[in-house]
């Protein structure tokens, strides 16, 4: 497996082993690989493309009070896995590489940026989108694979995608569990014994409201409703937000139709978790 540095080895490669016939494939992250990363990077190799993954902590993304510097890093580990995973390129640059200084250029998908997330997070969606165009100019991809527990990431790339024109493919993986049902996170590991007991109240609200879809549920105040209860009974779990959304829009709908977006946020100690459902 081969590690660079630069945009311009990364583009090379990518150039050179599409003119040998392959296609390329791109899994974005910000380290801290988990499984849920891992099926990103199977699912990456198992469409038969070369598989690069990126590993950037993107500091734009992040508000002035978020966990930018504590953001758990684990570059050797990482490495390991997504060549483990079937990756053949892992591509770590520095921030001066995908920002050089003086930088001034900024992707905003307007709209989509300012909601869920991006309502509580501002700019936060900005950053994403910026670097995400970064990472697609740099590997030139024709595929990128993403988590569905980034839904509204993903409604803003994928509006992002269709505007600037660009090439690549946007896959969505599903979520990732552990065991009791608890979203695989990075963050997961900011959590004590007690928090990570406490965060379970966000997959307990998704799971509660795919049960009442199921049995023939559909009104938006009703499935907020009961998901809020699930909240009620941590106290010390402060809501973010709980919200029945078109998915290619992010706007508040009042009525589920298939492939609607359940999704919620919320603070577990000093944890932002995020959780969400597309509803069947």
């Amino acid at each position: 497996m081969q590690v660079f540095r630069t945009v311009s080895e990364l583009r090379q490669c990518s150039r050179e082993q599409r003119k040998n016939g392959s296609t390329i494939a791109l899994v974005p992250t910000m380290g801290a690989l988990h499984a849920g990363h891992a099926s990103l990077i199977r699912a990456a190799r198992d469409s038969g493309a070369l598989v690069a993954v990126s590993i950037f902590v993107n500091p734009t993304q992040f508000g002035p009070n978020e966990d930018y510097a504590t953001y758990p890093r684990s570059f050797d580990a990482d490495c390991a896995l997504a060549q483990s995973q079937g990756a053949s390129v892992v591509f770590a640059p520095s921030v001066d590489e995908l920002y050089p200084a003086g930088a001034a250029t900024f992707v905003e998908v307007e709209g989509l940026s300012n909601r869920l997330d991006g309502l509580s997070r501002p700019g936060h969606f900005r950053g994403v989108s910026t670097v995400v165009t970064k990472l697609l100019l740099a590997a030139e991809p024709d595929l990128a694979f993403f988590g569905q527990k980034d839904a509204a990431q993903v409604a803003v790339l994928r509006r992002m995608v269709t505007d600037l024109r660009l090439e690549s493919k946007i896959v969505v993986c599903p979520i990732v569990r552990e065991p009791d049902g608890l979203a695989l996170s990075s963050r997961n590991v900011f959590l004590s014994p007690a928090e990570r007991a406490q965060a379970l109240s966000l997959s307990r609200a998704i799971h509660r409201a795919e049960e009442m879809i199921a049995e023939g549920e559909r009104t938006a105040g009703l499935l907020i409703s009961a998901a809020r209860e699930i909240f009620a009974a941590q106290p010390d779990v402060s809501v973010d937000y709980i919200e029945l959304v078109d998915w290619a829009t992010l706007e508040p709908i009042r009525t589920a139709a298939p492939g609607s977006l359940f999704a919620v946020a919320a603070w577990v100690g000093a944890t932002r978790l995020i959780d969400n459902a597309i509803l069947a």
